[in-house]
């Protein structure tokens, strides 16, 4: 009988791999440093990978090889042995959030077993993810915006207004928002880190029903694991905006450029997801160091076993 690959074991393993890189990029909070903050990130990440005993992959990373020297995609990384893992990553997750001592910024990573997650090109993509306890396809990508939640506020049994749903404040979103508030319903707008604002509609304590809007490809990904671990739903579609983002999608495979991506089609196996908070934000709190101490807040998911951990450490300061 084989060994299962998407153990809780990995999956803290993973949880211990965003906390490295948390706490490297929290150093660099507020100094203004976007770069540097993101590279910290980076190293602390990559160095934590490969002390794991797996034979990883990057398949969402930094960019390809020629733009980043580490994590880069295709990237392999782990000590060598163990399970074929691939991985989709973004080390700070709201550069610029950090650098301004923002909220919400998060470093991020999701692990499946060899070709489980779909090698997404660096383009945007139209999104709409809801969390998990409603029925398969209630919402439609290609539906306006207010009728979705017209659909959310039906299948729960509640008035619009209760539905909160999250966008990045952005001026291509200004139709959305506008069909959002129309029928009534909270609009909660942020400035960076969609990976969060769809990690928002899994937790019901956080107001967040609903996610919409576009944001970077390779992102969707990652949040189509942490919508796996949990039950939740996605659609998704690429945007080209030149024929140099269609070749670069051509490169890694794809050739039907309208198509309509599900959940499944972005992470199709069994999938670990991990987060932890750089900067205090809606769902996990940042890095906090005091007497000598270190402390962090972190999220991982495993869609294998259902496990859903909230962990809160403390760690000598190096």
């Amino acid at each position: 009988m084989t060994a299962p690959i998407m153990t809780d074991d990995l999956a803290f393993a993973a949880a211990q791999v965003t906390a490295r890189a948390a706490i490297s990029a929290a150093k660099l909070v507020g100094r203004g440093d976007e770069k540097a903050a993101d590279q910290a990130a980076v190293d602390a990440m990559r160095s934590a990978l490969n002390e794991m005993p797996m034979k990883g992959r990057i398949v969402i990373g930094e960019g390809e090889r020629d733009e980043a020297p580490m994590l880069y995609i295709g990237e392999e990384v782990g000590l060598g042995s163990g399970p074929a893992i691939d991985i989709a990553l973004d080390p700070l997750e709201g550069t610029t959030l950090t650098a301004k001592a923002m909220s919400n910024a998060l470093a991020v990573l999701a692990l499946a077993p060899r070709g489980g997650l779909l090698h997404a090109p660096d383009t945007y993509m139209d999104k709409l993810a809801i969390g998990p306890g409603y029925d398969k396809d209630i919402v439609d990508l290609d539906a306006p915006a207010g009728d979705n939640v017209l659909k959310l506020a039906k299948a729960r049994g509640v008035k619009p207004e209760d539905i909160g749903v999250c966008v990045l404040d952005r001026p291509r979103h200004a139709a959305i928002i506008e069909s959002l508030r129309a029928v009534g319903c909270r609009v909660v707008l942020i400035s960076d880190g969609d990976v969060a604002g769809v990690i928002y509609t899994t937790d019901p304590e956080t107001g967040i029903d609903m996610y919409v809007g576009s944001g970077g490809a390779p992102e969707g990904v990652l949040a189509a694991a942490a919508l796996k671990c949990v039950g939740g739903q996605f659609q998704g579609r690429l945007v080209f905006r030149n024929d140099d983002e269609r070749r670069r999608a051509e490169r890694i495979g794809v050739t039907d450029f309208k198509r309509r991506y599900a959940l499944n089609d972005l992470a199709s196996t069994d999938a670990i997801f991990a987060a932890t908070g750089v900067t205090n934000g809606t769902l996990l709190g940042g890095v906090k160091g005091a007497n000598g101490h270190v402390r962090t807040h972190s999220l991982v998911m495993n869609s294998a076993t259902g496990t859903i951990t909230e962990l809160k450490t403390k760690a000598p300061r190096k």
